[in-house]
C-alpha cells in the first residue's frame, strides 16, 4: 500500500513538473524573445520539481537559478515566474519558510531590476510578489494540515489499540471467571468420584474379591476427566496449550491406543495461535480416535511447509465412507479455530476406512 502511494505521488510530481514547464516554455516561445539557451534553463528549472519531496532546499536552488539566468537572458516575463513559484510553495511546505522567502526576494529583486530597464509595469511586479506571498502561506497550510492529518491517524490508531487492549483484558477477567467456576464446582465433583471409586476398589481387594471391570472403568475416567479439567483450567487461565502434540501421543499410547506420530519438514517456532490450533486438533481427533475408531491404528502427520503446517491424523478404524458423521462440539471447534487463522480443514471418513481428519493452518496471523 505504500509503495502503490508512493508511485502515485511520484508521478503526480512529474506530472506537474510538465505542466509548468510545458506553460512556461510555451508563454516563451509565443513572446518570441527566449533563444534555445533560455528554453533549456526553463525546462532544468521546471523539471527540477519534480524532486521537491526529496530535496527541497535544492530543487529551490536549481529552480531559483535557472529561471532568474533566463529572466536576465530573456528579459522580464510574468510566466517565467511559475516554476519559481512552484518550488517556494514546495520548499515552504517542507518547513524551509526562510529559505524560501529568501529565494523569493530574490527572484524578485532581480525581477524588477531587469523590468526597470524596460516596459515591465511596477503592477506587474507586484503582482508576483502576491503570488509569492500566497506560496509562502499555502505552503505553511499545506504543512500544518498534513501534521494536522497525522495526528490524528495517529490518535485514531491508538484509541483502536486501546480498544484492542480493553478487549484482551476482558477477554482474560471472563476466562479467569469460567476456570474459577469450573474449578469450584467441577474439580470438587469428580474428586468426590474418583475418591469413592478408589475406596471401593481399595475394599473390593482387601475383602478378596474381584475388582469388578465397570468400577475400574469408573476409576480410570474420573482420572482422566480430573487431567482434561486440569488442561482446560491451564488453557483458561494462560491461553497457552497444555503440552505438545508429542504429548498427546505419548498419553494417548499409555491408555492403551495405537498411535504413531511423525513430523515431516524443518521445524521451527509456531505463532502461538497456530501452535494452540494444532494442539487441539490433535487432541480431539485423539479423543475421537478412542471413542469411535475401535481397535485401530492411528498416524499422526505434521508437516511444516513453506508457510503453513499441515496437521493430519488418520485411522483405519470403523467408519464408514457411506455414512459421515454428524457435526458435534469437537469438529465444529476444530473448523472454528481453523477458519478463525485462514485455514482450511476436511474431516471425513476415509475410502479405504477409517476417519481422517487434515487441516492447513498458514504461518501468518489473521485478525
Amino acid at each position: 500500500m505504500d509503495g502503490e502511494r508512493l508511485t502515485r505521488e511520484r508521478l503526480a510530481d512529474a506530472a506537474g513538473a510538465v505542466v509548468a514547464g510545458a506553460i512556461t516554455v510555451l508563454a516563451a516561445v509565443a513572446d518570441d524573445r527566449a533563444g534555445p539557451l533560455d528554453l533549456v534553463l526553463i525546462v532544468a528549472g521546471s523539471l527540477a520539481i519534480a524532486a521537491h519531496r526529496s530535496a527541497p532546499r535544492a530543487v529551490l536552488a536549481v529552480t531559483t537559478g535557472c529561471l532568474l539566468a533566463a529572466v536576465t537572458l530573456a528579459g522580464a516575463a510574468a510566466t517565467l515566474a511559475l516554476p519559481v513559484v512552484g518550488a517556494v510553495h514546495t520548499a515552504s511546505r517542507a518547513g524551509y519558510r526562510g529559505t524560501a522567502a529568501v529565494a523569493a526576494a530574490g527572484f524578485l529583486g532581480t525581477y524588477a531590476a531587469v523590468g526597470a530597464g524596460g516596459s515591465t509595469p511596477v503592477r506587474e511586479t507586484l503582482l508576483l510578489a502576491g503570488w509569492f506571498v500566497c506560496a509562502l502561506v499555502t505552503g505553511l497550510a499545506d504543512r500544518n494540515w498534513q501534521a494536522y492529518l497525522r495526528q490524528t491517524e495517529q490518535r485514531a490508531l491508538e484509541a483502536e489499540r486501546t480498544r484492542e487492549e480493553a478487549a484482551l483484558r476482558r477477554a482474560g477477567e471472563e476466562r479467569l471467571r469460567i476456570a474459577r467456576e469450573l474449578h469450584d464446582s467441577l474439580t470438587h465433583s469428580i474428586s468426590i468420584v474418583k475418591l469413592q471409586a478408589g475406596v471401593a476398589v481399595h475394599l473390593a481387594r482387601k475383602r478378596g474379591e474381584d475388582v469388578p471391570p465397570a468400577l475400574l472403568a469408573i476409576q480410570e475416567a474420573s482420572g482422566e476427566a480430573m487431567r482434561e479439567l486440569r488442561a482446560t483450567l491451564q488453557v483458561l487461565r494462560t491461553d497457552e496449550p497444555a503440552g505438545t502434540p508429542a504429548l498427546l501421543v505419548e498419553r494417548a499410547r499409555a491408555a492403551g491406543l495405537a498411535v504413531e506420530l511423525t513430523v515431516t519438514g524443518e521445524e521451527r517456532p509456531l505463532p502461538a495461535p497456530v501452535d494452540r490450533a494444532a494442539y487441539r486438533i490433535v487432541q480431539e481427533a485423539l479423543t475421537n480416535a478412542a471413542r469411535h475408531a475401535g481397535p485401530a491404528k492411528v498416524d499422526v502427520h505434521l508437516d511444516h511447509g513453506d508457510g503453513q503446517l499441515t496437521v493430519r491424523v488418520e485411522d483405519d478404524g470403523a467408519a464408514d465412507p457411506s455414512c459421515p458423521p454428524a457435526p458435534g462440539t469437537g469438529l465444529t471447534g476444530m473448523r472454528e479455530r481453523v477458519t478463525a487463522l485462514g485455514g482450511t480443514l476436511e474431516a471425513a471418513p476415509r475410502a479405504e476406512g477409517g476417519f481422517a481428519v487434515r487441516a492447513r493452518l498458514p504461518l501468518g496471523e489473521r485478525r
